[in-house]
């Protein structure tokens, strides 16, 4: 590539042009994985270097890099007592990383983008646009700052009710503080608590537990499938058929939004029953049955990827420890604070399944097939998701079983599993065991949250990208394989 002539541009601003062509030169999934990457280390490289950050001994590399992934990809695990180690700045600076990668990273990478001349694949703004924009579909910029806007309303008005409510047992300072602090750690999914002891000591109040968790599903929703059920409400008109309601309009729920609604109200609920089922006389037992109730429900919804918890997850019965997991698993929905695989990609799982079992040739979601495209890719989702877990599980195990016998390694199984699906999930909940992770451990897990909140299939897209064309399509002679 020939030498760039740089003589008409002043030298003082040569070295912005070069950074600027620096980033138009990148595909626009590098870009987006880059910001994270970016703002990881600095996030890490502050609280190591700025004065002033932390109270008691200062971090380690490791830990100061692991504290700042686990802010910025919004997960919540740690390796210290956030309340204990960090002071007021600390903890600022935590938050700031929290709300950069919880909103703001990807409203500003959204909107780099479109400045570099860049586009995202198809598929991505598609995911960003569509269905709830399908028919006056806008800039993508326009739907960034629609999506800040959203965000940072539902944050502050969380804050004011939290704050109402803290009021009582804090000072001003303090309940204004750990206010908008857990309020913006709620809804971005973070799991981060400036409270010493966390949401343990709000065992006993449920309006705090119903205010924090209704924060969480806000954020786990996401801003496209409010934008649409806003739409849909006010497009329709209700009536009265005999003893029912039904909702009339110019406006049809589209089948997205449709399975992220009923998904994650069946999931909410059906672990709402279950929790409580499980744990009534274990983990809830002194519990007033009120007090019951709502801790159920907040352990519904926390492995959804909300992270606070009331209870000791070391010591939940193994039945719980599973739902919990299979909660991770799903996660929120696409386009939200959340990781996991998301509950379309299981809605459309369960469609598919039903749709074999009862004989019939099309998936089908709310009277409308879904592609095969769109099919092809879920499965894709949950094996890829699958590999990678099993694969980080394996090396976890083992990293964490050197130099123990056998009957302590079968010890570690639980924990292990639960670490390592919690942080690839971008979830929080742990077992009590991050802080005690060995060195390259903890790599693992940074590794793992910064994939599970970019999401796997940016992340192989920018790691595995080729500027060379597509090779013509060829379509194979094909033989069948017995299954089943």
């Amino acid at each position: 590539m020939p030498r760039r002539d740089w003589g008409y541009v002043p030298r003082a601003v040569r070295p912005l042009f070069r950074w600027i062509l620096f980033w138009r030169r990148l595909a626009a999934p590098t870009v987006f994985l880059m910001s994270f990457v970016l703002l990881i280390l600095f996030g890490a490289l502050v609280l190591m270097a700025a004065p002033g950050m932390e109270r008691g001994p200062a971090l380690s590399t490791i830990d100061a890099l692991f504290t700042a992934a686990s802010a910025v990809t919004v997960t919540g695990l740690t390796v210290v007592d956030t309340a204990e180690q960090f002071t007021w700045l600390g903890q600022l600076w935590l938050l700031v990383c929290i709300q950069l990668g919880g909103i703001g990273l990807i409203t500003l990478t959204t909107m780099l983008i479109g400045a570099l001349g860049k586009r995202l694949s198809l598929r991505s703004e598609m995911l960003g646009m569509l269905p709830v924009r399908r028919h006056d579909r806008p800039e993508v910029w326009e739907v960034a700052i629609g999506v800040a806007k959203f965000s940072l309303a539902i944050e502050l008005v969380g804050a004011i009710v939290l704050f109402l409510l803290w009021l009582p047992h804090f000072s001003v300072g303090e309940a204004a503080w750990h206010a908008l602090f857990h309020s913006i750690s709620a809804y971005c999914n973070a799991g981060f608590t400036s409270i010493p002891g966390g949401f343990a000591r709000f065992q006993d109040a449920p309006l705090t537990l119903i205010a924090t968790s209704i924060l969480v599903v806000l954020g786990g929703l996401g801003y496209l499938t409010f934008e649409e059920l806003i739409r849909w409400w006010r497009s329709s008109k209700a009536t009265r058929d005999g003893g029912r309601i039904r909702f009339q309009g110019s406006r049809r729920l589209s089948s997205h939004t449709y399975a992220v609604v009923v998904t994650s109200a069946v999931l909410l609920v059906g672990g709402w029953i279950l929790f409580a089922l499980f744990e009534w006389a274990d983990t809830l037992a002194h519990m007033s049955v009120i007090d019951k109730i709502t801790n159920a429900w907040f352990m519904s919804v926390m492995p959804r990827s909300g992270g606070f918890n009331t209870v000791d997850y070391a010591h939940i019965g193994n039945a719980s420890a599973t739902l919990t997991m299979l909660l991770m698993f799903v996660g929120g929905s696409p386009g939200s604070m959340a990781g996991g695989i998301k509950t379309t990609t299981l809605a459309v799982i369960v469609a598919l399944g039903m749709s074999r079992f009862r004989g019939k040739r099309f998936v089908e979601i709310k009277d409308r097939a879904i592609p095969q495209g769109t099919i092809e890719r879920t499965i894709g989702v949950v094996l890829l998701f699958i590999a990678v877990l099993i694969v980080s599980f394996f090396l976890l195990g083992w990293i964490q079983g050197a130099g123990l016998n056998s009957l302590e390694t079968r010890l570690l199984f639980l924990p292990i599993a639960f670490e390592t699906l919690s942080a690839f999930t971008t979830t929080g909940l742990s077992m009590g065991s991050t802080a005690d992770l060995a060195y390259p451990s903890k790599l693992l897990l940074i590794v793992l949250m910064f994939i599970g909140r970019v999401g796997l299939f940016s992340f192989f897209a920018a790691v595995i990208l080729r500027r060379s064309q597509p090779p013509a399509f060829v379509r194979l002679a094909q033989e069948d394989v017995i299954v089943g």
